[in-house]
């Protein structure tokens, strides 16, 4: 930024998150930056683009990077909005750090390269702690998820929450105040913490603090019950936690992750006759999965891919052991032909969720791949050979399926 002789007492620094990563050599997605000793004006007359209405910030002219005037924040009402914020001239730099969330993010940086740090950000970055800044950091509810999410993105570098941090977010927790976040607030943090380097962090520090308890009770009553359905008594909160990080691992899509992560609400209405000829089709009704869904605005992508690891996980473990009839079926209900990236993310969030058996994941394991070599071998089945023979009308389906039976049958003797 530019400073003229009107503008002599202007000073920019680099801030949040750039200094940050840049500091624990994680590449920098994008800059912030905090003007002080600025108005208004003062960017508008430098071309600047005014973006913000709660709180001036600014658009530069050329890079297009954000541009904020130093501020304070007062409480005066309830949730994540409820400030007054309070934007001018003679807002100091220490002022405007002081009401950031932890002082890993409350570092600046001037146009010399020299830190700024008030807070021993750069003290608690060499002892890998994720500190308040403040007491203030109970005013906002929002910083419970957002330290579950840098907890998640630091997880892998050693980073842990101070004990008089995570005792902050257990007051929130316990306040009320995260049911004042828009469910798409909430959403859009669940997404970005699912999506990082330990997802499984993100989750577990949610449930430490009591905050899963209040955003999403159907997950956060999973710690406590146990299943077998991988064929071993096991904590579905523990295989919960375990297969995220093999997703994470193997970079598996965010889709996959939050099917991972509602694997086990729905449970109590999964089928249990994994024999049978026929799979019934999930009905909308009594879904725990789509009420999470409607709740949260969750995208339609997640929910139903989320939906059809909660339902048919069962039959996708013992598919080997399955009649071709049921293989067929459970191809037909996952739209395996039409949208075969979306089976395949099923079977991915499938193979995360068995590989937390040491004990049956081999044999399980044997299941995905089968049912992923039935996939490719039933789709050249060409529908055209059979109008070629004469076959009409429903009787092409039919024959379909047939010589898709025929091809899982032989498969079967493969495997």
């Amino acid at each position: 930024m530019k400073e003229d002789k009107d503008h002599q007492s202007i000073k920019t620094y680099l801030v949040g998150g750039a200094v940050r990563d840049q500091l624990l050599g994680i590449k920098v997605i994008e800059r912030d930056w905090v003007v002080v000793g600025a108005t208004a004006k003062a960017m508008l007359d430098q071309d600047f683009q005014q973006v913000g209405k709660d709180f001036p910030v600014f658009l530069h002219p050329e890079s297009k990077e954000e541009y904020a005037l130093a501020r304070t924040e007062r409480k005066d009402g309830s949730g994540h909005t409820g400030f007054q914020v309070h934007a001018s001239a003679d807002v100091t730099l220490e002022q405007d750090l002081l009401r950031r969330d932890l002082t890993i993010n409350a570092i600046a940086k001037d146009d010399a390269g020299r830190l700024i740090d008030p807070y021993n950000g750069l003290g608690d970055i060499n002892q890998r702690l994720l500190r308040h800044v403040s007491d203030a950091f109970t005013e906002d509810p929002l910083r419970v998820l957002r330290v579950a999410r840098f907890h998640a993105k630091l997880l892998h570098l050693g980073f842990t929450v101070a004990d008089e941090t995570l005792a902050l977010m257990k007051d929130i927790s316990r306040s009320g105040e995260l049911n004042t976040l828009s469910p798409e607030r909430v959403w859009q943090e669940f997404r970005k913490g699912l999506n990082e380097t330990s997802p499984q962090a993100f989750i577990q520090t949610l449930y430490q603090c009591g905050a899963l308890e209040e955003l999403l009770p159907e997950l956060n009553r999973c710690f406590h019950n146990n299943d077998n359905m991988l064929d071993v008594s096991s904590s579905i909160g523990k295989r919960t936690l375990t297969a995220l990080e093999y997703a994470a691992k193997q970079h598996y899509a965010g889709e996959i992750r939050w099917a991972i992560v509602l694997h086990a609400i729905d449970s109590n209405s999964r089928p249990k006759n994994i024999i049978a000829k026929v799979i019934s089709k999930k009905s909308d009704s009594d879904n725990a999965i789509k009420m999470i869904s409607e709740r949260l605005r969750v995208p339609n992508d997640y929910g139903e891919l989320a939906s059809l690891v909660a339902y048919y996980i069962e039959f996708a473990i013992q598919a080997k052991a399955s009649k071709p009839d049921i293989i067929i079926s459970l191809l037909d209900i996952c739209d395996a032909w039409r949208r075969p990236d979306r089976f395949q993310a099923f079977l991915q969030s499938c193979e995360a969720l068995i590989s937390t058996s040491p004990e049956r994941s081999h044999q399980n394991l044997g299941s995905i791949a089968f049912l992923r070599t039935a996939h490719e071998r039933c789709k050249q089945v060409d529908a055209k050979e059979f109008i070629a023979a004469g076959i009409s009308g429903e009787a092409i389906g039919e024959s379909i399926r047939n010589a898709r039976k025929v091809c899982i049958a032989e498969l079967k003797q493969q495997f």
